[in-house]
């Protein structure tokens, strides 16, 4: 089989894993990690989340580090 589609597939349950995942464990506060700022006045907001931007880049830098040695991806 084309390795695109098995890519393709992987990814897809991946995400239907993390989903569950996060519905499982509502008291994980993504959103709410130190380093996210929120900034605001009396009518406006500003939340910018650069610790849950962070996590999120290692862990996605890690999953796909991971199937790329899976699946054998030259470089």
């Amino acid at each position: 089989m084309n390795p695109g589609p098995r890519l393709l597939i992987t990814i897809g349950v991946a995400l239907v894993v993390l989903g569950v995942l996060w519905a499982l464990l509502p008291q994980v506060r993504v959103g709410r990690l130190p380093g996210d700022l929120t900034l605001g006045g009396d009518r406006w907001r500003i939340y910018l989340p650069l610790g849950s931007s962070l996590l999120l880049s290692a862990l996605l830098t890690l999953l796909l580090g991971v199937l790329s040695w899976l699946f054998g991806a030259r470089r």
